[in-house]
């Protein structure tokens, strides 16, 4: 059992790409976690796609063992986060594992809104927050800008930030000293009733789900009985275990420790991030704080593009909510596109993700309706319903009320930039709340904004209109009443569900005339005209005609009587009068994308 003195634990946060997983490496290399020949770029990222986007999906937790300048051997306990926005709840309860974290801030790109979310989230969590700057040999860097905005965003001494660059190793050592030095050892009693808290847990084929957990209070051992909080589901300890970042199981977990716990659980929906695990024959007397369920934000269908693709597609769906508990579906059935499932998702990314890990790892060909929100809708008897769906939104007589999800968003931004910015936030009904300068030329955006004007094309055209340079962070903060619509898409009078959507009435028009005359280019012309209507309700909106083919059935007629070409133009007018009234339009599979580039 190692001395509590001697434990650190602590997280690397920081924005997209600022170099957090290049950094995890140094520090695995420099404590000789790993030798030369095992090491790779990312090592902590197994997924392919997170070593592609150079981002994490996942948190992990790794021990490494260092031999300070002060004669002692410190056990290091780190604990590497996600770093999009679409994750922070699982940053946060990784964050409360530690005591410390390293707040990782690019010299060329300086802070970003990510970077003063996780700064948020550490203090918060009461850490102890080491700035860090890192990529100095870059030929941009700004170390002494970057400096000032340290102090003037975040309210941290940059006397204390550290200088380094992961890449080339320079520095590296002076991080881990700082762990040691300022990062406090954790507090808690081996001996008391035992609390430990879930930061993650995955699905093996072979055991079953392991979970990461940090033991706050007392001891994790083998044979252990313990109950989860939530759910009060009871379990045998099977196997506990280290991650270094190989795998090396231990007969104990004491207090102020990080690991792995295998206990014959089947399902991940059982062991929710966040929750605490204790002694069945001796309970803790409250759980740790800060758990919360976690609740799908951004909802999307999907649906095979062959049909006979539905039942790999619901396999391959419950694989991916082995390991994901945040992910949630269910059957959904459309007109149009046939079976397929409601999917909900943490945020756009997410979806992203769940989208291209179902088509690679599963071979799936996947048709993807526009992404939506789940809204309150009070109606006329006084019900309170959530729809998330287009096709389960109410007739437009029987609404009391709807209400949005909000969220409160952060631009950083360079003030050149200002001025498309905030036309862009205008034009998605954003409400300011607060403008302020951080260095002479950086500017911080706060502004409510509707979730359901984010999903589309929001994070796309504040990068165009910032050409890359404004960075986004937000976060839910409740609900507003609006005057919302379902616009519906009626192809030859029939409506088709799947190209439904939901949007304020101001956009209504605009959006519906968009939509038309996008369908009108997608959709093969056929012997009939083909009517495209929007309406809102019973009212059109807007309307777009697909010209029929026409065979010129005059072509035998060398002169002769009009009456004889008058009664062949007739004839054809009154088959293809005929033909409107029984004749079905196939919607091509681009028709259904066209929904999310209808704000474009």
């Amino acid at each position: 059992m190692t001395d509590a003195r001697y434990i650190r634990n602590f997280s690397i946060v920081a924005h997209i790409d600022h170099g957090k997983s290049t950094l995890a490496d140094r520090l695995l290399e420099l404590t000789g976690a790993l030798s030369k020949r095992e090491m790779s770029d990312q090592v902590l990222d197994s997924m392919d796609l997170e070593r592609e986007r150079g981002i994490t999906i996942k948190a992990h937790a790794v021990r490494l063992h260092y031999h300070a300048r002060d004669g002692n051997e410190y056990q290091l306990n780190l604990i590497d986060t996600p770093g999009h926005v679409d994750f922070s709840y699982e940053v946060s309860r990784s964050l409360s594992a530690c005591e410390g974290a390293l707040l990782i801030i690019d010299a060329s790109q300086g802070v970003e809104a990510q970077t003063l979310a996780n700064a948020q989230l550490a203090m918060n969590n009461k850490l102890a927050i080491i700035p860090v700057i890192n990529k100095i040999d870059l030929p941009g860097a700004e170390i002494e800008a970057t400096k000032q905005q340290i102090e003037h965003a975040l309210a941290l001494d940059a006397d204390e930030a550290l200088l380094i660059s992961a890449k080339s190793g320079t520095g590296i050592e002076d991080v881990l000293e700082a762990v040691v030095a300022r990062v406090p050892p954790p507090q808690g009693s081996p001996e008391a009733p035992l609390q430990a808290l879930i930061f993650d847990s995955w699905f093996d084929s072979y055991r079953g789900v392991v979970v990461l957990t940090r033991v706050v209070e007392g001891t994790l051992a083998v044979g252990t009985r313990i109950r989860l909080w939530s759910n009060n589901q009871v379990f045998n300890v099977e196997e506990l275990g280290v991650l270094t970042p190989k795998p090396v199981r231990v007969d104990a977990l004491h207090a102020g420790e990080v690991g792995f716990m295998i206990a014959n659980i089947k399902r991940v929906v059982d062991t929710k991030i966040g929750d605490t695990i204790t002694d069945d024959g001796r309970p803790a007397a409250e759980p740790l704080p800060g758990f919360e369920e976690i609740k799908p934000m951004v909802f999307s269908g999907l649906y095979p593009v062959d049909a006979s693709d539905y039942e790999p597609l619901h396999d391959a769906l419950d694989k991916l909510r082995l390991n994901d508990s945040s992910f949630f579906y269910e059957p959904e059935n459309s007109l149009a596109l046939g079976f397929g499932f409601r999917c909900g998702f943490l945020g756009l990314l997410h979806m992203e993700i769940v989208q291209e890990r179902l088509e690679r790892e599963f071979n799936l060909n996947l048709i993807t309706t526009a992404p939506g929100v789940r809204f309150r809708v009070t109606t006329k008897d006084g019900t309170v319903r959530a729809v998330e769906s287009p096709t389960k939104f109410p007739a437009q007589g029987d609404i009391a009320r709807i209400e949005e999800p909000i969220i409160t968003a952060r631009i950083f931004t360079l003030d050149e930039y200002l001025g498309g910015i905030l036309a862009l936030l205008e034009d998605k009904r954003g409400v300011q709340k607060g403008f302020e300068y951080v260095s002479t030329k950086r500017v911080l955006l706060t502004y409510e904004l509707p979730l359901n004007e984010i999903v589309l094309d929001f994070y796309d055209r504040l990068k165009s209109v910032s050409r890359g340079y404004a960075s986004l962070d937000y976060h839910f903060s409740g609900y507003w009443e609006s005057d919302l619509v379902k616009v519906d898409l009626l192809v030859a009078g029939e409506p088709v569900d799947a190209l439904s959507f939901i949007c304020h009435r101001e956009h209504a028009f605009p959006r519906g005339r968009v939509l038309c005359e996008k369908m009108r280019k997608l959709i093969p012309r056929q012997m009939f005209e083909v009517a495209i209507q929007a309406s809102i309700g019973s009212k059109i909106i807007a309307r777009e005609n697909v010209p029929p083919m026409r065979k010129n059935v005059l072509a035998k007629c060398y002169g002769g009587d009009i009456t004889r070409k008058r009664k062949l133009l007739e004839k054809q007018k009154e088959g293809k009068r005929r033909m409107k009234r029984v004749g079905r339009v196939d919607i091509p599979q681009e028709a259904f994308l066209a929904v999310l580039k209808v704000t474009e």
